[in-house]
Order: C-alpha cells, then structure tokens, then sequence
C-alpha cells in the first residue's frame, strides 16, 4: 500500500470512499441480490477461465493524479492477464479498477454518489460501468464515449464483453418475487 492512498477497514457492509469521505454501502435486499447472482452467473459462464468474476470485490482504484481509494462494485469483472503479474495481496485488492464494473440501484442511492463512483471507474481504467435500475427496469452503460441506456427489449451487449448478450427481460424477470 502507498502513502499516497485511502485505507479503509473492511466492515459489514462495506465502506467505501466517495467524494472525499468514507460511506458504508446499503445492505443489499432480495432483489438486489438476485440482480447481483444473475448477472454475476452470466458474466461468469460467458467469461470461462479468461477473466475473474467477483461480487463485493474491492478495488483500489487511483485515477491519473488523484489519490487512491477503495470502492466497491457489485460485480466485477478482471481479464486473468491483468492479475497475471500480481502478487497475492493486490490479486485480492486490486491497484486498479476492474476492467468492467456493475452497480445496481438501492432505493437509498444517492444520484451525485452514484455519477462520482462511475467517473472514478473509468478514469481509473475501467472500460465499462453498467448501471442496473431495478425500479424501472433499465440498465446504462457508461464508457468513454458517453452512456447508453436500455430498456425492455435490449440486451446488455458492449464491445467491451464481446459475444456476451443478456436479455433485460430475462435479467428482471428472475429479480420478480417469486408466486
């Protein structure tokens, strides 16, 4: 760890460092979770053995001239080459952030919280944030290039995640309670 870094305890939930000062995720619910393993599950069985697929992983992440700090995606995703040449702790607390990075909407999320954590992914190298709004059904993806939102009838797709393809209705349909 450098002195040029923000270091946090690990607690339950989470805590992570947003807009200069330290803040616990929300402790996810059913929905949230079933989110969570979907989409971790499908990255999972798409990915095979090219890439790590984690939920709750924690990252630190430095963007350019910035200090580093942890954060903590809901799934994320790291290419095997990039953790290659780690040793073991930064294979478990990565100095970088994660080649692709999901959060998924509490209720209780702050808007300016949210839009901070997406910037800091992808100046820190992230080269895709997937934003998943269960309360109305859609999903952004963030990128260099702007942000694209889905609706009912997309899929997640992304030149980032070649191949990959998730139906937002087959993602939110398995979120539905159960009857």
């Amino acid at each position: 760890m450098s002195l040029h870094e923000i270091v946090l305890p690990e607690t339950k939930p989470e805590t992570e460092w947003i807009l200069g000062r330290p803040v616990r995720k929300a402790s996810p619910k059913r929905r949230h979770a079933v989110l969570q393993g979907a989409l971790a599950a499908a990255l999972s069985a798409w990915a095979g053995d090219r890439a790590q697929i984690g939920t709750e992983w924690r990252f630190r992440i430095a963007p350019p001239g910035e200090i580093r700090r942890p954060l903590v995606p809901d799934v994320s995703l790291v290419w095997n080459e990039r953790l290659r040449d780690l040793d073991d702790d930064d294979v478990e607390l990565p100095p970088f952030a994660p080649d692709v990075a999901v959060e998924i909407r509490s209720p209780g999320d702050r808007p300016r919280h949210l839009a901070h954590k997406i910037a800091v992914y992808l100046a820190g190298g992230a080269s895709l944030v997937i934003v998943v709004d269960p309360s109305n059904r859609t999903v952004a993806l963030h990128d260099a290039a702007g942000t694209t939102v889905l609706r009912d009838g997309d899929a997640v797709e992304h030149a980032s995640l070649p191949g990959f393809s998730l139906p937002l209705r087959v993602l939110f349909d398995r979120a539905e309670r159960p009857r």
